[in-house]
């Protein structure tokens, strides 16, 4: 399954995906995984959940960041939840050309029975129609 955090930068996405993140923990039976473009909110993440900062990782765009997260899926065979901060700003790319990679988001998650949270900030009028199924 894949859920959208979707609203203008400043709206409070980050706030609301880090409280997600820690109330997941007291329902998850398996890891869960935060992801963010800096450490900004690293001491505010509980320290059960495994923080990564992909800023180290150089990745460029849509395909790399897919790969990252089928490596993450690889090593950790219990892993349930992925939550990805700042979403646009890791794979740098505009939203509306992203259809191939949620289309391949999706089938991950379903064929590895994970969760993925992501928050993307935007204008809510300029929606695409592929996200709009995900935003919660």
């Amino acid at each position: 399954m894949i859920r959208v955090i979707f609203g203008e930068k400043g709206a409070g996405n980050s706030k609301r995906i880090i409280r997600m993140a820690n109330d997941t923990i007291n329902e998850s039976k398996g890891s869960i995984v935060y992801i963010d473009c800096n450490d900004q909110y690293m001491f505010e993440i509980k320290r059960n959940i495994r923080f990564i900062n992909v800023s180290r990782f150089d990745i460029d765009g849509p395909k790399m960041f897919y790969g990252f997260l089928c490596g993450i899926a690889a090593q950790d065979y219990d892993l349930e939840h992925l939550f990805i901060d700042g979403f646009l700003k890791i794979v740098r790319h505009d939203l509306h050309t992203l259809e191939g990679l949620f289309e391949h988001l999706e089938n991950f998650a379903k064929d590895s029975k994970l969760t993925i949270t992501l928050s993307i900030s935007g204008n809510p009028d300029s929606v695409p129609d592929f996200l709009r199924k995900h935003i919660m």
